[in-house]
């Protein structure tokens, strides 16, 4: 995908919207990680950013918390005509969840090289466990998010030293 195509600008204008909710996420002591869920019309459908230590809930990542208020505002566990825009690839909790939910298609930022489970370690949505196929783009706005993420772990280490 071109930098100049017109999908290309569409996704990297939702992603900004992720990283926005990520930043939220990091300035709460979470790990930054933003999600937004957007509908066929183009529309915010739901949000979600990390909220494990807030919620004291292990289950509590962006995507589950977009997946979860999409489904509820849809009445429909279906979202096979939603996109799902998260700044880090999905681990395979979430990588599940999205294979469950039917999503049309998902667009990531940075590649988790610990537990991405959507091309990086593991690859769910291509696996015989998966019964769906999951339209999947990854990269968008790599650097940006990556950038975010290293600057929030790298305060964190320095906090404590």
């Amino acid at each position: 995908m071109s930098i100049a195509d017109p999908e290309y600008l569409l996704h990297r204008g939702w992603m900004t919207h992720a990283l926005k909710l990520a930043q939220a996420a990091g300035d709460a002591g979470e790990v930054p990680v933003g999600a937004v869920i957007v509908d066929a019309g183009g529309n915010v459908l739901a949000e979600g950013e990390n909220r494990k230590e807030r919620d004291k809930d292990p289950t509590a990542h962006a995507e589950i918390i977009a997946l979860r208020a999409a489904a509820k505002i849809l009445q429909n566990w279906h979202l096979n005509e939603c996109t799902l825009y998260v700044t880090l690839e999905p681990c395979p909790m979430c990588a599940g969840a999205i294979i469950h939910s039917r999503l049309k298609l998902l667009v990531y930022g940075v590649d988790d090289t610990k537990t991405g489970a959507i091309r990086t370690v593991i690859n769910i949505p291509d696996s015989a466990a998966s019964n769906h196929r999951l339209k999947v783009i990854g990269g968008i706005l790599e650097s940006t998010c990556r950038q975010q993420l290293q600057a929030w772990f790298a305060t964190r280490r320095h906090r404590r030293n």
